[in-house]
């Protein structure tokens, strides 16, 4: 039996859940409540496997129940149910601690199915919040992969000043190198990057972010 409590600060929504998940053998709802300070108390005390939590409820919303119950009872899973699909709200939710987010309005076998996932410590979201979940995800992995990893830290540096349009008698008094080094270090970086010259090497570099803040 997967343990489940029920936050929702509308009863007949409240009462519809409980229904509907105890109309399924595998769910057993152990507690409700009707604001957020009540879910993080029934849940302590309780200890359900999944909270599913509206984000909108009275005295503590949803955000701020998610919160405390990731001290308070960090076993617990949560599960928001909520009719916000905005953006803010889907991501402060899953920074909070959710492992779930359902819109309100999906069907039966899709909260279930997510009450399972989460139960099991998996993630799940609504279909039509997932594909901006993946989106987000996909562009946090990008802004966090190194730029051009092939090159070595010193080459790194070496390349950004190359970006920034500065001579390499000046690269070298910066980096406290000889002129013969940083000219050897351009040849490796221009074979590293596959191109022709330090022009094509500072359009390339300035592409990926490179030489936009000369360092004074």
């Amino acid at each position: 039996m997967i343990r489940v409590l029920v936050a929702d600060d509308h009863p007949v929504v409240r009462q519809g859940l409980v229904a509907l998940l105890e109309s399924l053998e595998e769910f057993e709802v152990v507690a409700v409540a009707g604001t957020g300070r009540e879910a993080v108390r029934e849940a302590v005390l309780h200890r359900p496997q999944v909270a599913l939590l509206d984000l909108q409820m009275p005295d503590l919303d949803g955000f701020g129940a998610i919160r405390e119950l990731a001290t308070a009872a960090p076993e617990v899973a949560v599960c928001v149910l909520t009719m916000h699909d905005d953006d803010d709200s889907l991501f402060t939710a899953m920074q909070a601690g959710a492992r779930g987010y359902l819109l309100k309005g999906a069907e039966q076998e899709e909260i279930a199915r997510a009450v399972r996932a989460v139960a099991r410590g998996e993630v799940l979201f609504a279909r039509d919040v997932a594909g901006r979940v993946l989106g987000r995800l996909s562009q946090e992995a990008e802004r966090a992969a190194p730029a051009f990893p092939q090159l070595t830290p010193r080459e790194l540096d070496v390349l950004d000043l190359v970006a920034a349009g500065e001579p390499v008698a000046v690269i070298a008094r910066r980096l406290g190198l000889s002129p013969k080094t940083v000219g050897n270090n351009v040849s490796v970086i221009l074979a590293k990057l596959g191109v022709a010259d330090r022009a094509q090497a500072a359009v390339v570099a300035r592409d990926a972010g490179l030489g936009r803040a000369p360092r004074r």
